[in-house]
């Protein structure tokens, strides 16, 4: 455990030097949308480089008691094959299901395909691995850190992707772990949202799956038990997925959001557990609520990395001074990333609204369209929001020495977070 622990901290400490040479291009001019009109589609599908598509169900999916249950389920449904991605995995009772879940489609002669970052599944037990591997399971390592600890060791794989038979995905921000068990409003138990989608939209979920493993294992993922032929529709609901990889030159969700807020005109919700927004990004949030729009944020009270959150609350100043909302999730650590714009707008996913997921790391997000899952979303906003507290600018302001502090010592390395 020593080992490990002295191997995620060095990465981490060369991942926060490499990150200061990587940042996202300049965004300098934006154009002047409207969510609906005929012109959004078509910009939003450009710089996404993905389609918007119709016909899928999309539920939404919250904490560990719905998240786990569910992703077991789709696991034990597969007929043909299995593709799972996952940044964070380590010991645990739910590791140990999903382990035994993959191993006996494996035995049952289901190609299962697991991905896991060397980095973030560092501390899964060597047991786990080895069960997946000797029922059949093809298990692979996502730029071991042996092989890159001096080159892209700080280009980490920070999706989340199990598609199952090419037609049923998950994708969202959950890790697999004893903290994400639980509902989200207990100590120790995080906050967090998936998605589980059907229809078209699975296949680009899929295609992010296939870039990340082509690049791991040199294999080719195709045919029709990773790509079906199209069925019936499993619903109405349009979706795109946004993935960015910027080591392959894709910053696509970054600009995909600035576009989306510069289309806001009467309401936008972020849930994001890593505030440290660039100028761009932050001008462009001050832009909309200067617009009139209510721009609300909810972030974590407490974070697993005290840096970050005091980076985050240095910037807030002028946040709060020209009317956004600041919310403070205090019942448990808050991991959700989600933003909904006009109640018709929705994104969930494994972005953070900090230089390290827009200019680092490979993310993914599934965009939904639809005043349905944009509306449950606003109501579990406002539902998280009664368990918060608001950060007004008079305490902002008056906060203590020590916070102000640790702001000055972290502001050298802001934009490495």
């Amino acid at each position: 455990m020593r080992v490990s622990r002295l191997v995620a901290g060095l990465v981490a400490l060369l991942s926060l030097a490499a990150a200061g040479c990587a940042r996202v291009p300049p965004h300098v001019v934006l154009p002047r949308l409207v969510l609906g009109e005929p012109s959004f589609f078509p910009t939003l599908e450009a710089y996404a480089g993905a389609p918007i598509v119709g016909g899928n169900a999309v539920d939404i999916l919250l904490n560990g008691e719905q998240i786990f249950p569910s992703v077991l389920d789709g696991i034990r449904t597969a007929q043909r094959t299995i593709t799972y991605a996952q940044y964070y995995f380590e010991d645990g009772p739910v590791a140990r299901d999903i382990v035994d879940a993959l191993a006996e489609r494996c035995l049952a002669g289901i190609g299962v395909s697991v991905l896991l970052d060397s980095f973030g599944s560092l501390n899964i037990p060597r047991e786990y691995v080895d069960r997946m591997r000797s029922a059949g399971c093809h298990v692979v390592w996502f730029r071991p850190l042996s092989q890159y600890i001096f080159r892209r060791y700080y280009h980490r794989n920070h999706r989340r992707i199990l598609v199952v038979d090419g037609r049923l995905g998950y994708t969202g921000g959950a890790g697999v772990s004893r903290k994400w068990m639980g509902n989200g409003r207990i100590a120790n138990h995080w906050r967090d949202t998936d998605v589980r989608v059907e229809g078209p939209v699975v296949e680009y979920l899929q295609a992010a799956f296939a870039e990340n493993w082509l690049e791991a294992t040199g294999m080719v993922l195709g045919g029709e038990p990773y790509f079906p032929r199209p069925t019936e529709p499993r619903g109405q609901i349009y979706a795109q997925i946004a993935r960015s990889s910027p080591a392959g030159g894709s910053t696509a969700m970054y600009t995909t959001l600035l576009l989306a807020l510069s289309s806001a005109r009467r309401s936008v919700l972020v849930t994001n557990p890593y505030f440290v927004l660039d100028d761009t990004m932050r001008e462009a949030v001050l832009r909309t609520v200067r617009r009139g729009v209510r721009v609300a944020v909810l972030v974590p009270a407490v974070i697993d990395h005290n840096l970050v959150r005091q980076a985050s609350r240095a910037e807030f100043g002028d946040l709060l001074r020209a009317g956004v909302e600041i919310y403070e999730y205090t019942p448990a650590l808050l991991h959700a990333k989600t933003m909904v714009i006009d109640g018709v707008w929705a994104t969930i996913g494994s972005t953070n609204l900090d230089n390290i997921s827009f200019a680092v790391n490979d993310e993914l997000n599934l965009i939904v369209y639809d005043r349905g899952v944009a509306g449950r979303l606003e109501r579990i906003f406002e539902e998280d929001v009664r368990a918060s507290r608001r950060v007004t600018y008079e305490a902002w302001k008056n906060r203590g020495v020590g916070a102000r502090l640790l702001e000055v010592l972290v502001f050298p390395i802001r934009d490495l977070l």
